[in-house]
């Protein structure tokens, strides 16, 4: 029988638990992958077949593609338990954030 990943998380100490949250926040903070964050969160990728209701290869497709729909990404994203911001940074300003896919959910 298989176990979610958010109740084997909540029964690790709580130093553990605090050490898999920060090293996330790192990765959240970095450049990476689908698959990499999905690593570092400890996801499985049947974890996220499951809440997304497709099957594991279609997963790793997803992880593999370079282009994709903001529907899809978001999609992924909050499977994973996060949330998806598009932010546009143009040189000598302040980063913007474009608001105008929220509707999608």
């Amino acid at each position: 029988m298989s176990i979610k990943l958010d109740d084997y998380i909540k029964k690790l100490p709580k130093k553990s638990q605090d050490k898999i949250n920060n090293r996330a926040n790192i990765l959240l903070a970095e450049e990476a992958t689908l698959q990499e964050l999905r690593k570092a969160l400890l996801c499985s990728q049947e974890n996220i077949a499951q809440k997304l209701h497709i099957n594991q290869a279609a997963v790793s497709k997803l992880e593999r593609r370079s282009d994709m729909y903001i529907s899809t990404l978001r999609s992924f994203i909050e499977s994973m338990g996060g949330s998806l911001q598009i932010i546009a940074q143009f040189p000598d300003s302040s980063p913007v954030r474009i608001s105008q896919f929220e509707s999608l959910r």
